[in-house]
């Protein structure tokens, strides 16, 4: 496989998982004094620009979910785009 593609597909699989790590710190409430708190807005201000605008088309089709699901529309859009990098 060519060195560029496999690359790529790291990239997006790295990406893919800051996504769900971003999803699970969701859960947990974070001190914002805490070290551990630069880190997480560290994540969210990488995801973010891939997030809100999913986030935002869920909300007009949805209005009234309590559920946010645009990590796993974004985690399942990455490996579609993973996979295609590596070729199935």
């Amino acid at each position: 496989m060519d060195p560029l593609r496999m690359l790529l597909a790291q990239a997006v699989k790295i990406y893919m998982y800051l996504v769900i790590f971003r999803a699970v710190l969701s859960w947990i409430k974070i001190n914002p004094t805490g070290q551990f708190f630069k880190i997480y807005l560290f994540i969210i201000q990488i995801t973010e620009p891939v997030m809100r605008p999913i986030r935002e088309f869920l909300h007009k089709i949805f209005p009234s979910s309590p559920i946010d699901f645009s990590p796993i529309i974004v985690i399942v859009a990455l490996d579609l785009i993973r996979q295609f990098l590596i070729g199935i």
